[in-house]
């Protein structure tokens, strides 16, 4: 009997994972790996995002889900190319996944990818795709302990996205102790306040990944 260990199917995916990273440092494109639990607004966040950024930089999404494609007619509403990866009830997407995936998008014309993760705090948080930055997102509704209960995701996040904040007087979420158990689990990443709802925060949010992904391309050029 063979026994095969979770670390090397770490390995093994980490291997396809920086072939990944490789492919997009060459096509000088920005990678951002969305995360969070479900309902916590990606969806609405990337519906919002995409129409205020799409006349700036050439856009695209790997949308991930477990068995439907409605998030993925969602953000293909939106005017931009979609790839929809299910994943037949996995908790995640994978470097190989996404390798697949990216066959069927036009890299090098592309200056940011979004990567729309499976909804959940735990599984995505432990496989690299390649990405430049991970990003978590936590709603309001949520409750405010969820960075203390799943500590991975938020050390890891270059970027955390507080959304729902429209729901802040309806709720006993305590915003400064949040902040503060992000800020004890990684003091050096981004936090945006947002409503994707109604549009407040989005701009700092727009501005970090407008630096981010003119970053990347002066980088690779230089």
């Amino acid at each position: 009997m063979k026994v095969v260990m979770a670390k090397d199917l770490l390995k093994a995916n980490s291997d396809l994972a920086k072939r990944n990273r490789e492919m997009f440092q060459k096509a000088r494109v920005l990678v951002v790996n969305m995360i969070s639990s479900p309902g916590a607004g990606k969806t609405t966040l990337l519906e919002k995002t995409i129409p205020l950024l799409k006349n700036e930089l050439s856009l695209a999404v790997i949308e991930g889900d477990v068995y439907t494609t409605r998030d993925a007619q969602r953000i293909e509403n939106q005017g931009v190319e979609v790839i929809q990866i299910n994943t037949s009830g996995g908790c995640h997407l994978d470097a190989n996944m996404i390798a697949s995936a990216t066959k069927d998008l036009p890299l090098d014309e592309l200056d940011l990818l979004f990567i729309e993760n499976v909804g959940n705090l735990v599984c995505p948080a432990g496989f690299d795709l390649g990405e430049d930055h991970k990003v978590a997102v936590l709603s309001i509704a949520e409750g405010d302990d969820k960075p203390a209960k799943y500590p991975a995701v938020f050390r890891d996040a270059e970027a955390v996205v507080l959304n729902k904040i429209d729901l802040l007087p309806y709720t006993d979420f305590n915003l400064e102790e949040v902040t503060k158990q992000i800020r004890d689990i990684n003091g050096g990443n981004n936090m945006f306040k947002v409503s994707a709802k109604t549009g407040e925060g989005l701009e700092a949010w727009l501005a970090w990944l407008r630096l981010e992904a003119n970053n990347k391309r002066a980088l690779q050029r230089g």
